[in-house]
């Protein structure tokens, strides 16, 4: 995994919950309390997953609220900063959705090492859609909480819902 996944968790746990509950829990993560991540630094994803379940033990949040959290986090806050070129002519929940495979695709070419997720679209009709993740990580809850993320961001109304472990539907108003 990429090192922007957890340079990403480390800034929303600063920025939310304090700098000292962020190095305790990368000490209780088996990790320095002063490590830092550079975005294109390969994680080990077992060290990031162990992170992020030490953050669910020390905040006493699910990893569903984890995961929503860090969604809103990345969409609104993080990613515009660094990504600002993929939120451009995107206005829409939808036009940004339909442009991930793409950009996750271009990823992949672009950086050595990248694994990022994959979709699929699927139209289930004019206003329901599937995506379908394709990742050896199984992090699915991840992916609703940044559909959410995209959904506030856009400043809109529609249902998001995990459907299985490789498919979320999101329900546009």
């Amino acid at each position: 995994m990429k090192g922007v996944i957890p340079k990403c968790l480390g800034e929303l746990i600063v920025s939310k919950f304090g700098k000292d509950n962020w190095k305790k829990i990368l000490k209780e993560s088996g990790l320095s309390e002063n490590t830092l991540f550079m975005a294109v630094q390969d994680i080990d994803d077992a060290a990031v997953m162990k992170v992020v379940e030490t953050t669910c033990r020390i905040l006493n949040i699910t990893l569903i609220q984890a995961a929503d959290a860090f969604g809103e986090y990345w969409v609104c806050e993080f990613a515009p900063k660094i990504y600002s070129g993929y939120y451009k002519n995107k206005t829409t929940t939808k036009d940004f959705l339909l442009a991930m495979d793409a950009v996750h695709q271009k990823t992949t070419i672009n950086m050595a090492g990248a694994r990022p997720p994959r979709f699929e679209y699927e139209w289930k009709s004019d206003n329901t859609l599937i995506m379908h993740y394709k990742s050896h990580r199984g992090l699915i809850d991840f992916l609703v909480g940044l559909v959410k993320g995209v959904v506030k961001y856009f400043k809109e109304k529609h249902i998001v819902t995990k459907i299985s472990d490789t498919k979320v539907q999101i329900v546009f108003k």
